[in-house]
């Protein structure tokens, strides 16, 4: 097990260093932040001054041997709009914020996808299958934004049982983790019903049956067990695709979170929170995705790692 996490660490690597400078070159083609800090008759001195104390003046390799080289040194830039602070203690003061919402919505999905995902595998072809086959469908053609949207105007403008943005209570969070949750429900409950209809087809499991175990015992023991290990496979694998929602969900709720932030840093051309937010979302994913692959030996004790 050992010997396997240092493996999949050192394999974080290159994968970090892929991103660095995909992130890094991608963010200087956007566009030039001098355009947006000074005014448009800003004399050419000026202009020339700010971009060489941003570094700007240098050719491209120059700025990102020297980019690679200060992240070595844990320094991820200076923020523009922030005031000259360092550019990750700011993302990582959003960070708590993004994590309980990302953390929230996978406990809404789960809440969600399980007992759909076992009711419509166990009542193949009946009314409670078409039902939840029904939402799944539905989940996943709903855009982020505009479930974000109906909620609010049902929950919030209507009803007012919610606030509509900002965090705080439990409440603030009920909304934002429901218009987030609903598509990964939506997947893994589509999902778990596939993978439980292939397992309950199985010789073992009718072996169980055949033994006069009871049915409870024979999803709950043999079935689920198996079935989870491409849930739990395929719910590391979407935290990605949950971290590029939240940027979305964040964005109608007004979360503060690095979602948000983001969306801020983009709109003036805050490179070093820009390449921040990404560098650490990726951490985070690589991270997670390092997680479900020791849970595997948790679910199914056969797996063994070299």
């Amino acid at each position: 097990m050992g010997v396997f996490i240092v493996r999949r660490i050192l394999q974080m690597i290159p994968v970090l260093f892929g991103v660095t400078l995909i992130i890094f070159f991608l963010v200087r083609v956007s566009g030039d932040p001098v355009t947006l800090l000074l005014p448009e008759d800003a004399p050419p001195e000026q202009v020339a001054q700010l971009r060489e104390s941003l570094g700007l003046d240098r050719p491209l390799p120059e700025q990102y041997a020297r980019f690679l080289r200060d992240l070595l040194r844990g320094d991820f830039g200076t923020s523009i709009r922030y005031r000259g602070q360092a550019a990750l203690p700011v993302v990582l003061e959003r960070l708590p914020a993004t994590l309980e919402l990302a953390a929230a919505s996978i406990l809404v999905a789960v809440l969600i996808s399980l007992p759909l995902g076992i009711l419509a595998a166990t009542r193949r072809g009946r009314l409670p299958d078409y039902g939840a086959t029904s939402f799944a469908v539905l989940g996943q053609a709903m855009p982020n934004f505009w479930l974000g949207i109906m909620l609010i105007l049902v929950f919030g403008v209507h009803l007012r049982w919610f606030p509509v943005s900002g965090r705080g209570t439990t409440a603030h969070l009920v909304l934002p983790a429901l218009t987030l949750g609903t598509a990964l429900a939506a997947l893994l409950m589509r999902l778990l019903r596939s993978t439980m209809l292939e397992v309950l087809s199985q010789d073992f499991v009718r072996t169980a049956r055949a033994k006069g175990l009871r049915e409870r015992v024979v999803l709950f023991k043999h079935a689920i067990r198996n079935a989870l290990i491409a849930y739990v496979t395929v719910l590391g694998l979407q935290v990605a695709t949950l971290m590029a929602g939240a940027v979305v969900t964040e964005q109608v709720f007004a979360w503060p979170g690095i979602g948000l932030l983001a969306i801020q840093a983009i709109n003036i051309r805050d490179m070093a929170v820009v390449q921040t937010v990404v560098i650490v979302v990726a951490l985070i994913v690589m991270v997670a995705n390092l997680l479900v692959d020791l849970l595997y030996a948790l679910i199914d004790p056969r797996i063994q790692y070299a």
